[in-house]
């Protein structure tokens, strides 16, 4: 491998190696503290909260950012090995061009997510899927033999390592740390995924503060004679949606057994869909407005429920005709195409009130005025049920 082909390697590894660690590290934050915000949310699309928040962050509940972190640290590794051995030198090209060829399949599908399902960008992870591309074809370059050689020429790399103390201790100590980060690492999603350690007491004092010390906005609502009322509004195309919808659930179910009646849930449509949603020109969930109007359409049949099922459960899959298809199927509307005139213009009111109150991505939630944009992790948005449950009935 020529020295210039060798330190170019070293800084796309350095490059990924820093990004990823910096992932990593935001993605256990935001398991962590639901008022930590990262440096790349920059906004809605411009969000690393947005991505981290999402199913596609992690791979069997392992965040994908501590796996990149971990295979930016192997290459490395190897890269420093080269300077120590002739044969190595000649050798690493290969296994990294073997290393890069799996990780760009994974970059690939990471970034197709990223750009077209989630229509997000974390920016430390466009410079990981960079530093892969980058060593892909660099290493593809200087790969000097057949890539079918390479077996036989890391088992000779692999016996020569087992002779060698300061290259198996080496060894030895990235397989020991790397079990320990994955076994040990928290598991959870992000902001709206997932379970993590109970928060400590400091934790929970400094969250119960930002709760009381924040504004609040006037939300016209009807609370009836509930003592809390969260007021979402929602995206039917949007994955955040779907997954608070998920992992809110049973928080709100918990609550009803427990205390019926006393916190209400109101859902409010603001797709980012500009078909109706002035306020989103650049919107890209294009089946959004009428997703909106089926499920109010199915409220109609007592289907809603049933509807808001199939509808997150096939988000990737929605377009106009199937929403279509699906309101008439699941949530029984025979006439959508006679109503939607009529009930998009009460899509349209949940948009201006979103407007008024300055909503700009979904999902956003107002616990009793409170905006919280995208959500808290589930214990703390159980946490701020329970605080506001707790004032309210302190003031009987």
């Amino acid at each position: 491998m020529k020295q210039t082909t060798y330190r170019t390697a070293l800084a796309l590894a350095i490059l990924g190696l820093g990004a990823s660690a910096e992932s990593t590290y935001v993605h256990y934050r935001l398991i962590h503290d639901p008022l930590y915000t990262s440096v790349c949310d920059i906004n809605s699309t411009l969000s690393c909260t947005q991505v981290y928040a999402s199913r596609f962050s992690t791979v069997a509940s392992v965040p994908v950012a501590l796996i990149g972190l971990l295979w930016f640290v192997l290459v490395v590794l190897l890269l420093a090995g080269a300077t120590r051995s002739d044969r190595l030198r000649e050798n690493v090209p290969s296994y990294l061009f073997a290393l890069s060829t799996l990780a760009l399949a994974a970059v690939l599908y990471l970034g197709y997510a990223s750009f077209f399902v989630l229509k997000a960008v974390c920016v430390f992870c466009v410079l990981t899927y960079a530093a892969v591309v980058g060593l892909f074809a660099i290493t593809g370059a200087a790969t000097s033999y057949p890539m079918t050689t390479v077996p036989t020429r890391a088992l000779g790399d692999l016996r020569k390592l087992a002779t060698t103390p300061l290259a198996l201790a080496l060894t030895l100590l990235y397989i020991g740390g790397a079990a320990t980060a994955l076994a040990f690492f928290p598991r959870g999603g992000g902001v709206a995924e997932g379970t993590s350690p109970p928060a400590t007491q400091d934790v929970k004092t400094e969250f119960e503060r930002f709760l009381d010390t924040e504004p609040r906005a006037v939300v016209p609502v009807d609370a009836g004679t509930a003592k809390v009322v969260v007021v979402k509004f929602n995206d039917w195309q949007c994955p955040p949606c779907r997954q608070t919808y998920q992992t809110y659930k049973p928080i709100f179910d918990k609550w009803e057994r427990e205390r019926p009646g006393a916190v209400k849930v109101v859902l409010k449509d603001y797709p980012l869909d500009p078909d109706c949603n002035k306020y989103a020109p650049r919107g890209g969930h294009l089946s959004a407005c009428e997703a909106a109007v089926a499920v109010r359409l199915a409220r109609r049949q007592n289907r809603d429920l049933q509807l808001e099922e199939w509808i997150f459960a096939h988000q990737e899959e929605l377009s106009p005709a199937v929403v279509k298809d699906a309101a008439r199927e699941i949530g029984q509307v025979q006439d959508f195409d006679a109503q939607y005139p009529k009930v998009v213009e009460e899509v349209k009111a949940d948009i201006a009130l979103g407007a008024l109150l300055k909503v700009k991505a979904t999902p956003t939630f107002f616990i009793n005025g409170l905006m919280v944009e995208g959500g808290f992790n589930p214990q703390f948005f159980d946490a701020a049920i329970a605080h506001e449950l707790k004032k309210a009935d302190a003031k009987k």
